[in-house]
């Protein structure tokens, strides 16, 4: 049984990861750290495990063999070389670092330490994203022309556990690029893996256009970004990323093949439907999925001495194209991404 440190106790610990590991027979949660000690105390209460009000004491429990970093973004290079190099495996939120240099110095110290890291990029595990891109590869739609794909809801201070405007989140220091580090990381990662190609020229719009702090100014954060993007095989598509979709949340894809369409959450009823034609639709559910599967997925590769289903490598990856949409953005121009 592998012995997990959990660091940071806000909304992603609570709703996600703790459960996961908790639930999980490969695992048991041995500490918590949290600079508030009330979040990791609640979470102490109801899963069990001892508090840390150091980091580096967690770090000195020999029971401790795996962390699961759910700090803030500023956070997630330093606090998971430190883990690597105390002999601690790492699963670490996305984004993987705040910064490029950061994320490779963060590969440098995995390779060093050959300790497993793993970011927790979880749409891939997704059921209907992996019957998407089983069908692209399988050729039956033919090939990808175009996509648009889209990660929007209320804010991080409706899914935060303080619910509060002071959220790190809307902090550029702590959060990066706002909703882009956010949300857009995510469509991103998982847009490459779709269309089994890597974006390489990137335009983009970025903007604060509604979230106000408690006294009334507009946050420092973007939360509002639109992205257009063409892969090196020329397919092109637009990436949308929001912190003001009020109305509810949207995390729908379509891919636009030569044969028909394929649709990723666009309909309540159907998580995927694949359109030959208006009268040629298959409509697909499925069962529940009762798990993110990132806790899954890291523990099976720590034990099984594999490569993490979402390696540091592809994390970084995904960074470098978040960063290259910043910069086509501050720059008013078209940003070439290289691999």
């Amino acid at each position: 049984m592998i012995g997990v440190g959990i660091v940071g106790c806000g909304a992603i610990a609570r709703y996600r990861h703790v459960p996961e590991f908790a639930t999980n027979p490969l695992s048991k949660i041995i500490g918590y750290f949290n600079p508030s000690s009330e979040k990791a105390e609640i979470l102490a209460s109801n899963y069990g495990g001892k508090v840390y009000s150091d980091y580096e004491k967690m770090l000195e429990n020999p029971a401790v063999q795996a962390v699961c970093i759910c700090s803030p973004n500023k956070y997630h290079a330093s606090m998971s070389i430190a883990a690597m190099e105390a002999g601690k495996h790492v699963l670490c939120e996305k984004p993987i670092a705040v910064t490029i240099d950061e994320g490779e110095k963060m590969l440098e110290a995995a390779a060093r330490t050959k300790k497993c890291l793993m970011i927790a990029h979880d749409m891939k595990f997704e059921y209907a994203h992996k019957k998407a891109r089983e069908i692209v590869k399988s050729g039956e739609m033919g090939r990808v022309l175009s996509f648009r794909t889209t990660f929007g809801h209320r804010g991080p201070e409706h899914w935060s556990v303080n619910q509060s405007m002071n959220s790190w989140f809307f902090d550029n220091e702590s959060s990066s690029t706002g909703v882009l580090a956010d949300l857009g990381v995510h469509k991103l990662n998982l847009i490459e893996w779709l269309i089994d190609d890597r974006i390489d020229q990137i335009k983009a719009f970025s903007a604060v256009r509604d979230k106000k702090r408690e006294n009334g100014e507009l946050v420092e954060t973007p939360d509002n970004s639109v992205c257009l993007l063409k892969s090196k095989s020329g397919i092109i598509g637009t990436l949308a990323a929001s912190w003001t979709y009020y109305g509810g949340m949207d995390k729908s894809t379509l891919l636009y093949c030569s044969k028909g369409t394929i649709e990723i959450y666009n309909t309540p009823r159907y998580p995927l439907i694949v359109a030959k034609s208006e009268n040629d639709r298959v409509c697909y559910t499925f069962d529940k999925q009762e798990t993110s599967g990132i806790a899954d997925a890291f523990l099976n590769s720590i034990v099984n001495g594999t490569t993490p289903a979402i390696s540091g490598e592809e994390g970084l990856r995904a960074l470098k194209l978040v960063m290259a949409c910043a910069e086509a953005q501050a720059k008013d121009k078209t940003v070439t991404v290289y691999d």
